[in-house]
């Protein structure tokens, strides 16, 4: 038997084409991708030539994009629901609080899965752990892992009431509860990250397929760890995995995997891109609102820094009287090109529109939470990595060994030309809890002004930006 699996991973609420960032050679060039209509004709395409397909979604997809944020997370529910998907498994879906995301699950026509979310007060599970699907006579089981940092670096009320794992140590219980109940194969839906997946699998034998999300890898070809294929499929929708395997006596003999581009010359669904054009109608305008313009692409697929939170801090900075800027090393968000900057683009940088804040923390705090997010980022132990990028910072300069130990990466810092001094208080400036965590510093306060409307007005005052902090953190 012939089986096709179709998979989308952190889409992050792109519902249209947009920019996306691409590679010649050794230069960035930006080309539109994605979009739910197009990726709902390749979906079409596979099951036209296919007898059997499964459809999975990988998660991030509640949220990312205003319409979504705006909405939290019920605007794509038409779009989804007519896509046809088997499950899914989430991150970001958490964003607006554990009722909502049950409220917005129990509203779609798939389940959202998790064995590794639980209620804090029973200890239950907060999801559903997985499905069983026969096709002519083979069962398939489907195990959700949700991202394992959605109780730890994300902000408290995405997690309210509840307590996740990173699944480790369920995984080969559920796997041997679904072989009890007699399935033939392990397909595993993971936002645990592309590290994560090849740490676990190497250690935890009986799943199939992984299919891998949380880290937007493009996978171009399949990766076996031990016995288990894994794919991943980049992010915005803009790369749709396809992996066809063949399947004799309960066993998978052979595969072939495609990761395909979702390119501006593939034919929209029709009735997909109706439900994108109504859900858009009330936010083109925002596109039409020229403030400013790049030099550059403005993108944050660089782990280090990105010209894109530049632009970011820069704004921040320029409206209070802090010496240090700091922001979360967030993965999504689609490229700015070189060209003019909107206001769309502003809310594709930010969609939540926090608050900005400032803070006083000490040159040690600085450092301590320096090397913490290095530690997130870098961790020898995979499953102890829970970024996101590098933290993106304004105003100073971080000298680094990325391969040393926990807590021994940092080598010197520099505020201007001077170092930075464990004693002394600075004045910091920052948007949202993953920027500086909330048991840091003193005097914490919000300013009258929310990210998108300091960038805006950043542009007014300075029309024609050029990244300057690209090196805060630099090897030696």
């Amino acid at each position: 038997m012939k089986l096709s699996i179709a998979y989308l991973n952190d889409v992050h609420g792109y519902l249209e084409p947009h920019p996306e960032l691409f590679y010649k050679g050794g230069k960035e060039i930006v080309a539109t991708a994605g979009g739910y209509a197009r990726i709902a004709t390749k979906i079409k395409d596979i099951r036209a030539n296919s007898q059997h397909t499964l459809l999975f979604d990988g998660g991030d997809t509640f949220h990312g994009t205003l319409p979504l944020v705006a909405s939290k997370g019920e605007a794509i529910l038409p779009i989804l629901n007519k896509m046809g998907f088997n499950a899914m498994t989430g991150h970001w879906d958490f964003a607006y609080g554990p009722v909502q995301l049950k409220k917005l699950a129990s509203q779609l026509n798939y389940p959202v899965l998790g064995i590794n979310v639980y209620n804090e007060k029973d200890d239950t599970l907060f999801l559903s752990p997985y499905i069983i699907i026969q096709i002519e006579d083979i069962k398939l089981a489907v195990i959700g892992i949700c991202s394992n940092i959605i109780d730890k670096t994300m902000p408290a009320h995405f997690s309210e009431g509840l307590k996740v794992s990173d699944g480790v140590k369920e995984l080969p219980l559920f796997i041997k509860q679904v072989k009890d109940k007699g399935a033939d194969l392990v397909i595993l839906l993971s936002h645990n990250g592309f590290p994560q997946d090849v740490a676990m699998l190497s250690n935890v034998a009986g799943v199939d397929v992984c299919l891998s999300a949380h880290t937007h890898n493009r996978l171009y070809e399949a990766i076996k760890v031990n016995d288990t294929i894994i794919i991943q499929c980049g992010c915005h929708g803009s790369f749709l995995g396809h992996l066809e395997i063949d399947i004799e006596q309960t066993k998978i003999r052979d595969y072939k995997y495609d990761l395909i581009t979702i390119t501006e010359d593939i034919k929209p669904d029709d009735e997909i891109e109706s439900l994108v054009t109504d859900i858009m109608r009330s936010h083109q305008y925002l596109k039409e609102e020229i403030l400013g313009n790049t030099s550059m692409i403005l993108h944050r697929y660089n782990t280090l820094a990105s010209a894109m939170d530049d632009l970011l801090l820069s704004a921040i900075k320029s409206i209070s009287n802090a010496e240090i800027a700091f922001s979360n090393g967030w993965r999504y968000g689609a490229p700015v090109a070189a060209g003019k900057i909107t206001r769309w683009d502003l809310y594709n940088i930010i969609p939540m529109n926090p608050l900005v804040s400032t803070v006083d923390l000490t040159g040690e705090e600085i450092m301590k939470m320096l090397e913490e997010n290095l530690e997130r980022t870098f961790s020898a132990d995979a499953m102890k990595q829970m970024g996101g990028y590098v933290k993106r910072c304004l105003g100073l300069q971080v000298k680094m060994r990325i391969e040393n130990p926990k807590y021994y990466r940092i080598q010197q810092i520099f505020i201007g030309d001077e170092t930075l001094r464990k004693d002394q208080t600075y004045k910091v400036v920052f948007v949202t809890m993953q920027g500086v965590p909330e048991e840091l510093g003193r005097n914490r306060r919000n300013l009258p002004v929310k990210a998108v409307d300091a960038i805006a007005t950043f542009l007014i005052n300075k029309p024609n930006f050029t990244a300057t902090s690209a090196n805060a953190f630099s090897l030696v």
